[in-house]
Order: structure tokens, then C-alpha cells, then sequence
């Protein structure tokens, strides 16, 4: 075909497509972008990890680095990013010329009735080829071009994923680590309890021995320490219950935390203003990585329009033909042929409109569920403060009432001294102060779970110049 009738070729499929329109299907929905957003374009821009060493606990730091190196679920996170890479690969190399070659042998019987005459025809002989075959599809309408953005597109959402997986670890094993920590504290409180309950059932059976009280009081008292018993045996269970928890979140065998003491911190960690500028959920990995899904969708949208228009291959081939193999490579055996192929489907019974938009709803989908990790990304951040301004607020207190029953205390201890008072007044303020550092250690543990979580919130932190 010459190129003049090759280009009226073109002109008249073009004319042809008009048959199958697309103007009227495209994604609905519509990205929601909140004040000052700033959307992260690639991993690079994430903020800088180790977050949790502002907690400056040896022992944690080394958790989380265990965990991030060698937990389970980080692996399989990682491979479908290798297999996401290679099929971007697999994709971007339909771009460009493919070439192949070929060679066989075959005996053949050939009819008497075919194409080949006498003596030929009905004879046996052994049909032989050699062939080196060129091809490339020209992305003259960026079908080519739109899947292979698509693959990337979903390339950098796996590794915003990534990302994103290696943060929920770290907070995992952080959540975990001051869980423990939270438990052990209890441990200790219910302990001290426990031998204030036992001295106080002592005096009291002293009591009831020198006819000084009943026996009613003294079986009342026995109740308490039993009491606190069962705690301990329940506290004991759920100690070693995140113990294993922990060494797992670590990609280690459970026994291997079995002696871990961990501790809270004394105070909060991460000092923080009122109000935080939406900009720092640009920082989010699952931001990101929403974000790139829906470019990945739109993309694959303009791949399925594309298919609406005609398909154009450039081919060429070369080789050797011959009966026999004695004149195989002969050069009067040689073959050869080169020219553009045009195809383009005229009726498919709704197939491409049906793709088409089936594509759009995809797209539509990736909006809405970025939509949707935005406004869950403002909730949780937003929510974090308010525990974080509310638990400043009930720690003050708490410190004060603390402080109170710290100077009971040592009054009550005071008056026993100087012989004012009995010793059961002494046992009631001791008891008093640990009920209420019982409390304290309930607030320190809420506050570093927030900590946690507001960290996980804003994506691992932020750097000063994001404020």
C-alpha cells in the first residue's frame, strides 16, 4: 500500500469512529481538598522518621528497629511493591519496537490438489524457514502512554504504603510497649496495696485477739487482700499476654520479651501548638497513596477512551524459504515484506462503552475513598489534640491532689510518731495516695497512647517550618 492510500486509510477509520462515541462517560465524583493542603507528590517528602526516639527509651528505640527489619507483614508489603515495579517495566516496554526471530524445519506431504504442481504436488519434502520479525504499535492517540502512567501511579502508592505500613508498626509496637508498661506499673501499685491490706488485717486480728473489736470486722478486712490477689493473677496474665505480643510486632519468638520491664514516660513528649495547619496531612503516607490511586484511575480512564480510536502497527520481516534444506540459506530463498496495519473495531455490542465506564466508576471510587482518608486523617488529628489538651488539663489536677494526700500522708505519719493517732490512720493516707497514683499511672499511659497516635496521625511527625 503506498502512503497516499495509507493516509486516506486513516482519514476514512477516522471518519468510521465517529460510530463509537465516548463524550458522554467520565468520573463524577471530585477530589475534596481542604484548606492549605498540601498533597505529597513521593515518598521522598515524607517527614523524618525515628519519631519515637522523642520518648528516649533505649529499650523501645530497639524494638521498633527490630520490628521495622524483620516483621512478617513488612515483607509481603514489600514484595507487591517488586511485583508493581516489574509489571511497570512489562508495560513501559510495549512502547517501543519488539523484534523476534524465528526458525523451523517440518517434513511435509504436499497435496496433489493445492497450490503446489507436478512433480511437487503429492511428493514429501521438507519445508524450511528462517524469519527475523520487527513490529511497533505507534501510541499515535497515548493508550500506551496512559497505561504505563497507571502502573506508575500504582508504583507510587505501594510505596507510599510502604510508608504507610512502616509507621503503623512502629506505633503498633510504641502502643504495645507502653501497654506493658501501663500493666507493669498496676502490677507494682497492686502489689504495695496488697501489703498495706495485709498489715491492716494483722491489726485488726490483734484487735480482735485483745477483745478490742469483733470478729466481723476482722473477716471483713480478709476480703481485700483476696481481692487484690485475684487482681495480681489477672494482671499477671495480661502482662505476659503483651509480652508475647510485643516480641511478635518484633518478628521474634514470644519467650524472648519475657523478662522485658517497660516504663512510661514522665511526661508528655511531643509539645505542640492548639491548632495544626491541614497542610501537615500532606505528609500522610495513606494520603499519598490514595492520591496516587486516583491518578492511577484517571489514567487508566484515558487508556480505555483511547481504545475508541484506531490502532496503528508498523511490521517488517526477513528471513530464508525453501523445499529442501539444500538451497535453505540460498540468497534466491531470501523473503521479505514491511508495511502499516490499521485496525479499529467498528461494532463490539457496547464492549468498549461498558470498559469505559467501568473505568470511570473505578475512578470514582478512588475519589470518594481519598475523599475519605482526607476526612478521617482531619478527624484523627483534631481528635488527638483534644485528648492531648484534655489529659494536660486532668494531669495538672491530678498532680495537685497528689501533692495533697502526699502531705496527709506524712501528717498521718506524724501524728502516729508523736502518739495522736493510731497506725490505722497512717495505713488510710497510704492507701489513699497509692488509689490516686494508681490514677496518675492511668493518665501517663493515656497520655503516651496519644502521643502515639497523634504522631501516626500526622504521618510520623512534622519538621518546625511546617508550622
Amino acid at each position: 500500500m503506498s502512503f497516499t492510500k495509507f493516509k486516506w486509510a486513516v482519514a476514512c477509520t477516522m471518519l468510521i469512529s465517529g460510530c463509537a462515541s465516548h463524550s458522554d462517560i467520565a468520573p463524577g465524583s471530585l477530589m475534596f481538598v481542604p484548606k492549605s493542603l498540601n498533597a505529597a507528590a513521593s515518598p521522598d517528602v515524607f517527614p523524618p522518621q525515628h519519631w519515637w526516639t522523642g520518648f528516649a527509651d533505649t529499650q523501645l528505640d530497639k524494638l521498633i528497629t527490630q520490628a521495622l527489619a524483620s516483621n512478617y507483614s513488612l515483607k509481603v508489603v514489600q514484595s507487591r511493591l517488586a511485583g508493581a515495579r516489574a509489571l511497570q517495566s512489562e508495560v513501559d516496554s510495549t512502547r517501543y519496537p519488539q523484534v523476534n526471530a524465528g526458525a523451523q524445519s517440518t517434513r511435509e506431504h504436499l497435496s496433489e490438489n493445492s497450490i503446489y504442481p507436478p512433480p511437487l504436488g503429492g511428493s514429501t519434502v521438507t519445508m524450511s524457514s528462517t524469519t527475523l520479525a520487527a513490529q511497533w504499535q505507534i501510541d499515535w492517540f497515548g493508550r500506551q502512554r496512559a497505561a504505563l502512567e497507571a502502573v506508575i501511579g500504582q508504583v507510587r502508592a505501594d510505596e507510599a504504603d510502604i510508608q504507610a505500613a512502616q509507621l503503623v508498626m512502629a506505633a503498633s509496637v510504641a502502643t504495645q510497649y507502653f501497654s506493658l508498661a501501663h500493666l507493669q506499673e498496676q502490677q507494682q501499685l497492686k502489689r504495695q496495696l496488697l501489703q498495706l491490706s495485709l498489715r491492716h488485717a494483722e491489726l485488726i486480728s490483734q484487735r480482735v485477739a485483745g477483745g478490742l473489736d469483733n470478729i466481723l470486722l476482722q473477716r471483713q478486712t480478709e476480703v481485700e487482700p483476696a481481692r487484690l490477689r485475684r487482681d495480681l493473677a489477672a494482671l499477671a496474665e495480661q502482662i505476659d499476654i503483651a509480652r508475647h505480643g510485643l516480641a511478635v510486632l518484633a518478628g521474634a519468638e514470644p519467650a524472648e520479651t519475657r523478662d522485658m520491664t517497660a516504663r512510661l514516660p514522665e511526661q508528655s513528649t511531643f509539645n505542640l501548638p492548639d491548632s495544626l495547619p491541614a497542610g501537615l496531612l500532606g505528609h500522610r503516607a495513606d494520603v499519598v497513596a490514595a492520591r496516587w490511586r486516583v491518578e492511577s484511575q484517571l489514567q487508566s480512564v484515558t487508556e480505555a477512551r483511547a481504545d475508541f480510536y484506531p490502532n496503528i502497527n508498523l511490521t517488517a520481516f526477513a528471513g530464508f524459504e525453501s523445499i529442501g534444506l539444500s538451497q535453505w540459506l540460498d540468497m534466491n530463498s531470501r523473503t521479505m515484506g514491511a508495511g502499516p496495519a490499521l485496525s479499529l473495531p467498528i461494532f463490539d455490542a457496547g464492549r468498549l462503552r461498558a470498559r469505559l465506564q467501568g473505568k470511570a466508576a473505578q475512578a470514582d471510587a478512588a475519589i470518594d475513598t481519598y475523599n475519605a482518608t482526607v476526612l478521617n486523617a482531619l478527624q484523627q488529628v483534631a481528635d488527638r489534640l483534644s485528648s492531648k489538651q484534655a489529659l494536660q488539663a486532668q494531669v495538672q489536677q491530678q498532680q495537685h491532689v497528689m501533692k495533697q494526700l502526699s502531705a496527709i500522708f506524712e501528717l498521718a505519719k506524724q501524728r502516729y510518731q508523736a502518739g495522736l493517732s493510731n497506725y490505722f490512720a497512717v495505713l488510710a493516707a497510704n492507701d489513699a495516695l497509692l488509689q490516686q497514683q494508681a490514677v496518675m499511672t492511668d493518665l501517663q499511659a493515656r497520655i503516651s497512647d496519644v502521643d502515639v497516635g497523634l504522631m501516626l496521625a500526622l504521618g510520623g511527625g512534622f519538621n518546625a517550618a511546617d508550622l
